[in-house]
């Protein structure tokens, strides 16, 4: 394994506070190897640190992985978060701005999936919950002809 691939792939348990911690530390380093600018740096972590703590909260526990990913558009960077909780009986609307199964505002889901390019979710109810996301590394543009 490169030392990329090293820096970038992790399984990590997502089972405490402390743990939401490692979560956003370890997509940060990820992303900031790949090449990520700090503004979609600052995306997939927040996008990741909100993921992490449903998974915490709601999924009652469970563990994120990261994997890099490459295709046409370049680099990019996939966390997949996975509990076996209740499950999200009514994904639609728990997308949706403002619901809330809890004391938050609502903006997890809808807004975690607004952070990142590639957002899917599968959830069934007393099985539990796997988020998948994917956000990708600005390129710088190409000159132009002439330039």
């Amino acid at each position: 394994m490169s030392g990329t691939a090293a820096a970038v792939e992790a399984r990590l348990p997502i089972r405490s506070d402390l743990d939401l911690v490692r979560v956003r530390q370890q997509v940060r380093q990820a992303a900031a190897t790949l090449g990520f600018g700090l503004v979609e740096q600052t995306k997939l972590v927040t996008a990741a640190s909100e993921l992490a703590r449903n998974t915490l909260v709601h999924g009652d526990g469970g563990e994120v992985r990261t994997a890099r990913v490459a295709d046409a558009r370049g680099q990019g960077l996939r966390l997949t978060f996975t509990d076996r909780g209740p499950g999200i009986p009514d994904v639609e609307r728990a997308l949706g701005d403002g619901y809330t199964s809890g004391d938050g505002l609502g903006m997890g889901l809808g807004g975690a999936r607004r952070l990142v390019h590639d957002f899917t979710i599968d959830s069934t109810p007393g099985a539990g919950t796997t988020v998948t996301v994917t956000s990708w590394a600005a390129r710088p543009p190409r000159p132009r002809e002439g330039q």
